[in-house]
């Protein structure tokens, strides 16, 4: 919807909201876009604005960038969240934007401003509805990716867009935030704080701006009178509030690990609960889709081979629907691999392979193993003494396909589930020299 007055939130409001800048020569860091005579100051003074994205970390500006331009051109603003809104929630802004760009008297005021926050976590169909309007102009979009937009952004939309590179800020730009909090903020101007080292500070803010100030926040809060900034003070602390602190970081992490370690425990309750936990949190969909196919691969694996398949049409239908309905089959594809039995076989087998491999890169592979595309192959020995599978009994012939040195190593050992069991009663076949005596052993 649109924003009205673009002026200092109340006292109350996080220091972070009451620190957002109002215009360029407020705005910190990133003079390369905003400097004088840098390409984006230039836009605005020209008043000829045509759609970007801005690229970059969290908390160097983004948000704050597309609402001064939004400020100084005096354009409507509308904002989007790529992580709730659908292709409904595009099409009935545009139609707001088309009807706002005249006033009642008839008089152009210009494109208004669509402002999509985190535009990677847009589905192909979210981006298509968008492109109509950026074309003609309707809107002009101003998207905020911490992603490679080559990757993320369909090309389409992204030839009708600039992309501008974002930087972390320097300590030198978080010294001139800190100095500015501390000068002109209603509630720090007032309060005695005395600042004796500032490398934890900056440090765990990590050239994050929004990140310093939250730290700050936290630090007054927390602290008698005088508020001493050093760096015991702040490490001190940040791990003492460091669920307030986290906003993304080891906590989030936690969930991650929580989430993974439920499915491959088979507690389908607890997979989703912290399912939920991360898709609250603001989780890229895509994030989870990943790990998801990971996980089936790696902790179901053999013991049911459909949930690679489940998790690999997730991942595709969640990159095309986007969210809130992509919580949907996240939600069916976590119950159904939380609930499937598990094997990590292959991933056994891979890594002894590729360990093995490390310590054996200049075996040979057996002539008869090789192709023979030419005369002086033939002549060679290429391909003599073959045996075509197809040709045998069983579709089977005991040939040797290790090289020479690692005859009868054994990578894959089949685990104790129904459907390895089957794998193994076929290798036991094939292979009784190898999988008779593991089978015997196992037994």
């Amino acid at each position: 919807m649109a924003e009205g007055d673009f002026g200092r939130t109340r006292v109350l409001a996080p220091l972070p909201e009451r620190m957002r800048p109002r215009n360029l020569d407020e705005y910190v860091g990133q003079k390369h876009l905003v400097g004088e005579g840098s390409v984006l100051r230039n836009m605005l003074q020209s008043g000829n604005l045509s759609s970007f994205i801005l690229w970059g970390p969290p908390g160097v500006g983004k948000t704050t960038l597309a609402r001064i331009v939004a400020s100084t051109l005096d354009r409507s603003f509308y904002t989007l969240s790529a992580v709730s809104a659908g292709v409904k929630e595009v099409r009935e802004v545009i139609d707001k934007a088309r009807a706002d760009r005249h006033s009642m008297f008839g008089v152009d005021k210009g494109s208004p401003i669509l402002f999509i926050d985190e535009i990677h976590r847009f589905s192909k169909n979210q981006q298509d509805a968008l492109l109509g309007a950026v074309e003609d102009g309707t809107v002009v979009l101003i998207g905020a990716t911490t992603e490679n937009p080559s990757f993320e952004v369909i090309n389409p939309l992204l030839s009708r867009c600039q992309v501008f590179v974002l930087k972390s800020l320097e300590p030198a730009d978080l010294q001139e935030l800190l100095d500015r909090a501390l000068r002109e903020d209603e509630v720090l101007s007032q309060t005695d704080i005395r600042v004796e080292e500032t490398d934890a500070l900056f440090r765990f803010a990590g050239g994050d701006a929004r990140k310093l100030l939250n730290i700050l926040e936290i630090l007054i809060d927390a602290s008698p009178r005088p508020v001493i900034v050093s760096n015991q003070r702040v490490a001190q602390v940040l791990q003492e509030n460091s669920a307030r602190y986290d906003k993304g970081g080891e906590m989030h992490y936690d969930i991650i690990s929580a989430f993974i370690k439920s499915v491959r425990g088979s507690d389908p309750n607890a997979a989703v609960y912290y399912l939920a936990r991360m898709l609250d949190g603001g989780e890229d969909p895509l994030f989870i889709a990943r790990r998801l196919c990971i996980l089936a691969s790696e902790d179901v694996g053999l013991a049911n081979p459909n949930a690679m398949l489940l998790a690999n049409a997730c991942f595709q239908i969640v990159a095309s629907i986007g969210m809130p309905e992509a919580r949907i089959p996240l939600s069916e594809t976590t119950i159904y691999l939380a609930s499937s039995p598990k094997s990590n076989s292959a991933y056994l087998a891979v890594d002894a392979a590729l360990s093995m491999a490390k310590q054996t890169q200049t075996a040979s592979v057996p002539l008869y193993l090789r192709n023979a595309p030419t005369k002086l192959m033939e002549q060679l020995g290429y391909a003599d003494g073959y045996k075509y599978a197809h040709d045998y009994p069983g579709h089977f012939t005991d040939l040797e396909f290790m090289p020479e040195g690692l005859e009868g190593t054994v990578f894959y050992q089949p685990q104790d589930n129904r459907h390895e069991a089957n794998l193994k009663a076929y290798l036991s076949q094939c292979w009784p020299k190898y999988y008779g005596t593991l089978s015997k052993e196992k037994d």
